[in-house]
């Protein structure tokens, strides 16, 4: 029997924060990789057509660019939801759908002000989550039986990322061969390939994920605070044994 050569499984990844250790932000000193893990089938059958139907809803088409940004500020097209009631409303729907369509989440937390203490030279932030995340993406698809532990005929998994300029994804390409062919700490070498996306580019999973990161960050720095969008993106994270923490949640140092 023929391998195939792609998996069932696609991966958005999205951040939040800056990956830079220079001026490190006291209000948000982190950088956050989410990556959302998502079957084909289920991506193109429950997921886009779920966020086409909120966008037809609230906007009348589906050209909107859902910036977990833009919807906290109320900028741009999100400029009605000045009211409370409105917003609280708005987001309550995109929580819904987060909490009602398929996906499986690895959320990595790299916690700046703490690795410039720790370490005198620090890794970029930005190719320490990407390990970490990588890492975690293996195991979950080996939990799933996508792939097999050294086998060299595991079916090539995309990840999806956004454009981020061109000598950062350079850069980032780069780091990325090198932790593939590194693999994980077996020394399994992982079936990744990973694919640019334009900063306008109308993906619902590129979307997904970037509503997903920020709360995540902030439920490291405010554990106390109380969220429902946050308690629904947990429900969503890679466990094993029954615990999220250390797999579908990693929060370094």
């Amino acid at each position: 029997m023929t391998a195939k050569p792609f998996s069932d499984y696609l991966v958005f990844v999205d951040e939040s924060g800056s990956p830079s250790m220079g001026r490190i932000d006291p209000d948000f000193p982190l950088l956050v990789l989410a990556f959302m893990i998502v079957r084909k089938d289920e991506y193109a059958q429950q997921v886009v057509p779920a966020v086409q139907a909120f966008k037809f809803q609230h906007f009348g088409h589906d050209q909107v660019i859902l910036h977990e940004r833009d919807i906290r500020r109320d900028l741009g097209p999100f400029s009605f939801l000045k009211t409370r009631a409105l917003k609280q409303a708005f987001l309550d729907e995109l929580t819904a759908i987060v909490e009602k369509v398929p996906f499986h989440l690895v959320s990595v937390v790299i916690r700046k002000d703490a690795l410039q203490k720790r370490y005198t030279q620090p890794e970029n932030p930005y190719h320490l989550a990407l390990q970490y995340g990588l890492e975690r993406i293996s195991a979950f698809l080996q939990s799933q039986a996508e792939w097999h532990a050294g086998s060299n005929e595991n079916p090539k998994v995309h990840l999806v990322v956004e454009q981020r300029g061109r000598n950062e994804d350079d850069e980032l390409e780069l780091e990325f061969r090198r932790i593939c062919d590194r693999g994980n700490y077996n020394q399994e070498s992982f079936a990744f390939e990973v694919v640019f996306a334009d900063k306008q580019s109308n993906s619902s999973g590129l979307q997904l994920a970037d509503l997903m990161a920020r709360p995540m960050g902030m439920s490291v720095l405010k554990p106390e605070q109380a969220n429902r969008a946050v308690d629904v993106i947990k429900r969503k994270l890679v466990q094993v044994n029954g615990r999220a923490a250390g797999w579908g949640s990693k929060v370094f140092p």
